[in-house]
C-alpha cells in the first residue's frame, strides 16, 4: 500500500527504472565507495532485494527543509549504488560496502507500507570526456595532489579503493564532493550543471578561500606575538 507520492520534473530522456531509495546524510558519487551499517527492517529488505535482483539501490541526499510526509526530504539527484561486499558485524547488524555507479534523476517517489521509499528514476548521461592534454592545469594538479594527501593520511579510507584514479579529473572531483562538508543543495547544483569545469572551478575557489583564511589567521597570530613581546 502506497501512502504518498512526490513528483519531480526531469529533463532526462533515458528509460525509467524503479529503485529502492536509501536517503543518507553522507554522499556517494559515481566511482566512490562507502561502508554502511544497516539495521532498520525496511533497509534490510532493500539490501536483500538488491542482492537478489542484482540491480542495486538509490543512495540519495537528504533535504533537511523538505516535508517528510510528502517525500520532499529527498533531493532529486541520486546515485545508483551496487553492493560489492557484506558481512555480519559484531553487534549483529549487517555491514555492507557499496560502490557508486551512475547518477539518476528522480521522477516520482512512493512510500511503501514499511516506510521504504521507492522511486521512478532515469539515468543521466556521463559527463562528456574532457580533451586530454599533455600537461595538467595548475587547478587539476592541486585538486589531485590534495586528494592524494587525504588518501595518504587516512589509510582506512584509501583501503576502500583497490583502484585509485588520480589522473581522472572526474573521479578526483567526485571524491571531493563526497569528502567536503558542503550543503547537499550546493552539491545538487553542481550535479545538475553536469559540467566538470564548473565543479573544478568551484572546488578551486573553496581551496583558495581556505588558504586566504589560513593566511589571515597566521598574520593575526604573528601580530599578537609581536605585541606580546613589546
Amino acid at each position: 500500500m502506497k501512502n504518498s507520492t512526490y513528483n519531480i520534473d526531469s529533463t532526462s530522456n533515458s528509460n525509467t527504472l524503479k529503485l529502492g531509495l536509501f536517503p543518507l546524510t553522507a554522499h556517494l558519487m559515481p566511482g566512490g565507495r562507502m561502508q554502511l551499517r544497516v539495521f532498520e527492517p525496511r533497509y534490510i529488505r532493500l539490501v536483500r532485494d538488491s542482492l537478489r535482483n542484482e540491480q542495486g539501490f538509490g543512495l540519495c541526499m537528504l533535504n533537511p527543509d523538505g516535508d517528510v510526509a510528502k517525500n520532499e526530504h529527498i533531493h532529486p539527484i541520486g546515485t545508483l549504488a551496487k553492493i560489492v561486499d557484506f558481512e555480519t558485524l559484531n553487534d549483529g547488524y549487517l555491514g555492507i560496502t557499496i560502490a557508486g555507479e551512475s547518477l539518476f534523476d528522480i521522477h516520482t517517489i512512493e512510500t511503501e507500507k514499511d516506510g521504504l521509499r521507492t522511486a521512478s528514476v532515469s539515468f543521466r548521461n556521463r559527463l562528456a570526456e574532457v580533451t586530454k592534454v599533455e600537461t595538467e592545469s595548475t587547478q587539476e594538479c592541486e585538486l589531485k595532489e590534495r586528494l592524494q594527501e587525504v588518501f595518504t593520511n587516512y589509510p582506512e579510507f584509501a583501503g576502500l579503493y583497490p583502484e585509485q584514479h588520480f589522473d581522472n579529473a572526474e573521479w578526483v572531483c567526485n571524491r571531493w564532493l563526497e569528502i567536503l562538508p558542503l550543503a547537499a543543495e550546493a552539491k545538487q547544483e553542481l550535479l545538475a550543471a553536469n559540467n566538470l569545469r564548473v565543479t573544478q572551478n568551484y572546488l578551486q575557489c573553496l581551496f583558495a578561500e581556505n588558504n586566504e583564511d589560513e593566511q589571515s589567521e597566521d598574520e593575526s597570530s604573528t601580530r599578537k606575538q609581536k605585541h606580546g613581546s613589546i
